[in-house]
């Protein structure tokens, strides 16, 4: 059986169109399930403009339904995964959106730090995501969702998350790893991608502090008790909470 996306008897007005050819101008005819066409005139080979892999991120038939898929979409794929890790963030969370707020919030900050300091983003992007994914659980089981807590809880529902999306091992180790670490504080010339998430968090936390008409201590952020651990959250922190 084939993907009703894929079979051409569910396909509508549109399915075969004609795209520009980057490097000369001419008009290459596609397919709508196309991955890539070559252009008669230049023999440029480009990727189908109008072609969406969205799940070929965490489909497990993917290979097959679609083929081969060019280098320029396998790369993609991590980054089309954090769209997946969102949704299962609101799954687990259901109606705590003031969770689901804060972890929304701390990854548009996280991209935005992630990639002034050239992380990995597909990593930093699902960690932020899943930073407290453990906090029902750690609720349920000890009544607090304090660090060490969502420490423990926190790794397993995410390494559950990511395999079962079809992340690789690597990116399933480092993601569970950075959730695993509420407390640590790396140097500041290493570890990158936890960096990157921690700063994000922190600065979510800061607004949320302040919508309860709290602030946190000056000290805090003067006496390097807990600063911030990148020149990005620094400039970020500095727009979004005049820090």
């Amino acid at each position: 059986m084939k993907c009703p996306g894929q079979d051409s008897r569910y396909w509508k007005p549109g399915a075969i169109f004609e795209a520009t050819c980057p490097e000369c101008g001419h008009a290459v005819e596609f397919f709508k399930d196309d991955t890539t066409r070559k252009c008669s005139r230049c023999g440029h080979r480009f990727l189908n403009p109008g072609l969406d892999f969205g799940c070929a991120a965490y489909c497990p038939h993917a290979e097959q339904c679609i083929g081969n898929l060019p280098p320029e979409l396998i790369a993609q794929k991590q980054d089309l995964l954090k769209d997946r890790v969102a949704i299962e963030m609101k799954r687990i969370f259901k109606r705590d959106f003031k969770r689901i707020g804060h972890a929304t919030r701390a990854a548009r900050y996280a991209e935005e730090i992630g990639k002034a300091e050239q992380g990995n983003l597909a990593v930093i992007l699902m960690a932020t995501y899943l930073y407290h994914i453990g906090a029902p659980e750690a609720e349920r089981k000890h009544g607090s969702a304090d660090g060490p807590f969502l420490d423990k809880e926190g790794p397993p529902l995410a390494r559950e998350i990511l395999e079962r999306l079809g992340a690789n091992q690597g990116v399933v180790d480092e993601v569970c790893d950075i959730v695993a670490r509420h407390h640590d504080e790396p140097p500041r010339d290493g570890d990158k991608n936890f960096r990157c998430v921690r700063d994000a968090d922190r600065i979510a936390s800061l607004e949320d502090l302040r919508k309860q008409g709290k602030e946190d201590p000056p000290e805090k952020r003067s006496t390097g008790k807990e600063p911030f651990l990148t020149r990005a959250a620094e400039a970020v922190a500095e727009r979004v909470l005049g820090l």
